[in-house]
């Protein structure tokens, strides 16, 4: 009797044991795949509500620059971040002045990898791990024609929290909503047209044709899934 007792509760026990991982494993999935679509709502929301603002820059110089002359304060030396809390302001500073990406609106700031092969899954997860992925064979800022970058793509849901999450919040863009390219040194101002949820294998956008300096940017959709592809159309505004 005593042995059939103990085989009971060793098989209860066992079956417990795997049941809680298999519990704690699915809720560890859920936590990787959701915790930067959910931290970055909860960024965007709190600033929204405090009605903080962002300030795009290409260094430090014209960032003090521009708060003496929107906010008349002279930032000291060492003392423009301190500034900066006080106004209720973040500066954007290019990450990498040679190529990069810059939306004030989500404050969304990533060096772009150039001349990524959308086509090779191994080279465009590579790209995506550091930043935004531009895509092989379409334009380069200044040059006049179809520009197309994308980040936070994955090959399976439960990678998509290993990839960049620069682009977790492209949704909330809208029309004239401004998104800025560094690019050798130089600032790429465009303006939001349109935006599109559309189907991963409609891969046809890549090699759109315009007359314009046209932007396209793509990322997964919804945020933390692969199910579609959130785009948003801009154009070059030259001043």
């Amino acid at each position: 009797m005593k042995h059939h007792k103990d085989r009971d509760y060793y098989r209860t026990l066992t079956l417990r044991t795997i049941g809680n991982f298999m519990i704690l494993s699915s809720l560890f999935m859920i936590g990787k795949t959701f915790y930067q679509p959910v931290r970055e709502e909860v960024r965007y929301l709190s600033e929204k509500q405090s009605q903080k603002e962002y300030i795009v820059a290409q260094d430090e110089q014209e960032a003090a620059e521009i708060v003496k002359r929107d906010f008349g304060s002279v930032a000291e030396k060492g003392a423009l971040k301190e500034l900066l809390k006080k106004e209720n302001v973040g500066i954007l500073i290019p990450t990498d002045p040679n190529f990069s990406i810059v939306i004030p609106k989500i404050a969304a700031n990533a060096p772009v990898v150039p001349n990524i092969n959308a086509g090779d899954r191994e080279e465009y997860l590579e790209a995506l791990q550091t930043g935004v992925a531009h895509a092989e064979g379409t334009a380069f800022p200044g040059e006049g024609g179809h520009i197309y970058m994308f980040a936070h793509s994955t090959d399976y849901v439960w990678n998509v929290g290993t990839y960049n999450a620069v682009f977790y919040l492209l949704y909330k863009l809208e029309i004239g909503d401004e998104i800025n390219l560094f690019y050798k040194g130089q600032r790429f101002l465009y303006r939001v047209t349109g935006k599109e949820i559309i189907d991963p294998d409609q891969v046809d956008y890549i090699t759109r044709k315009t007359d314009k300096e046209f932007l396209t940017l793509q990322t997964c959709w919804p945020p933390g899934t692969t199910l579609k592809r959130q785009m948003i159309f801009a154009e070059r505004v030259v001043e």
